[in-house]
């Protein structure tokens, strides 16, 4: 009779507890990059090794460049969570449902040239071939935003769309005057055009104007001879500018899967480099999109208690299932003190009700007027019957055979009575 409201209750408690509670973090995680030769591509693979040993799989992708990547990320059918993309091509008002697990590292913006006469400012480029980077790509949207800044477009420059070692293989061959390249500094193919004394590197003499003008900028310096220092390559220090890659995902990713690709973020992107300190990157600031609230929880607390001392995934049980104590607590510890005070109350209810029927009974034996012993004593025995089956508790056996004493008192008199004629 009880029992089943309170089972009821426990139902009820575990369900809104779970309603608390993450599902359990996938297994299978599809990332996508860039072309497999690039920068993306190859810090992708390095996550997919640290997952691993999370038992998680994180499943790399290759792609035309950033704007693929942008437009998989925007398609929930592409079954991608995760992209790496080039600053600069999105923002949060164009791609609300996108948020970032923070900036994680500088890709330089490499303008090399041809000519004699230095170039130091992009609208000096009016009028020249320029190949902007292969279509899709995050280097030709930048390169596009660049250039229609210093008023130049289709109408006034030829804008070839090739990028990489197309494009440099064109300034090589003099098919096109001037090339945009969004490398690593590590590159074999910028160090090849860096070497190359035919080529020559643009200087950003703009650089600050720029970092004003477009927030994902950074304005950087690529010393001299860093490259090479016995062949002072470059002869100079070049001030560049570099956009910061950001590392975004569907903010419906699951949460133990940004902490772990934030913390992989760390490892691989925090050692430094040319343009960056040690632990410069990643970073939990985007001023494109929104930090997802994990991940900037990550880098300011580091990784949840458990996960520092316990393998991946039973930390993770554990926490899901810590969740659930708060709110099932709150339901059933009252449920746990009411339980034994309903109980009670449901015997005393018991004990008192043949109590009043036992009283019922004697005040009919004691009218006088009218006497039907047969009848009492039936009711009697029936009153007897309902007693002794009545289940308590030990400590409250003194009350239940002080109703049987009552009701014994009670047969008493009705034996007493004349039987009838």
């Amino acid at each position: 009779m009880f029992v089943g409201p309170a089972l009821i209750a426990v139902g009820f408690a575990f369900w809104f507890a779970y309603q608390f509670v993450e599902p359990a973090p996938p297994r299978s995680v599809n990332i996508t990059t860039g072309s497999e030769t690039g920068a993306y591509y190859a810090f992708a693979r390095r996550y997919a090794e640290i997952l691993a040993k999370s038992d998680i799989r994180l499943e790399v992708k290759a792609s035309a460049g950033s704007l693929s990547n942008l437009e998989l990320l925007r398609n929930p059918e592409s079954g991608i969570s995760v992209a790496l993309l080039q600053g600069g091509i999105s923002d949060h008002e164009k791609d609300p449902g996108l948020v970032s697990l923070g900036r994680v590292f500088l890709e330089p913006v490499w303008v090399f040239y041809r000519g004699i006469e230095p170039i130091d400012r992009l609208a000096q480029l009016k009028g020249k071939r320029i190949a902007i980077g292969g279509d899709g790509s995050g280097t030709q949207a930048l390169a596009r935003e660049l250039l229609a800044k210093n008023a130049i477009d289709e109408n006034t420059a030829v804008l070839l769309p090739i990028g990489g070692e197309k494009a440099a293989e064109a300034l090589r061959d003099n098919t096109a005057d001037a090339i945009f390249l969004v490398l690593s500094p590590q590159a074999k193919l910028v160090e090849s055009l860096l070497r190359n004394p035919e080529i020559r590197l643009m200087y950003f003499k703009q650089a600050e104007a720029y970092i004003r003008l477009f927030p994902f900028l950074s304005k950087v310096t690529l010393p001299a001879g860093v490259i090479d220092l016995s062949a002072q390559i470059p002869s100079q220090d070049v001030e560049l500018l570099a956009a910061q890659a950001a590392l975004v995902a569907r903010s419906d990713v699951h949460p133990a899967i940004v902490g772990l690709l934030v913390e992989a973020a760390k490892q691989v992107h925090g050692s430094g480099g040319i343009f960056q300190r040690v632990e410069e990157f990643p970073k939990a600031h985007d001023p494109e999109y929104p930090m997802h609230d994990d991940a900037e929880r990550l880098y300011k607390q580091g990784p949840p208690f458990l996960q520092r001392f316990l393998p991946f995934w039973l930390a993770n049980f554990i926490e899901r299932s810590l969740i659930m104590i708060v709110p099932i607590a709150t339901i059933l510890l009252p449920l746990f003190k009411i339980v034994p005070w309903v109980y009670e109350w449901r015997i005393r209810r018991r004990i008192l009700f043949w109590y009043g029927e036992l009283k019922r009974l004697e005040k009919a034996v004691l009218d006088e007027s009218q006497v039907e012993k047969d009848k009492y004593t039936r009711e009697i025995l029936r009153i007897e019957d309902a007693v002794s089956r009545i289940p308590v508790p030990l400590h409250y056996s003194d009350r239940l055979y002080e109703l049987r004493s009552a009701v014994d008192l009670v047969r008493q008199r009705i034996k007493g009575l004349p039987n009838p004629s």
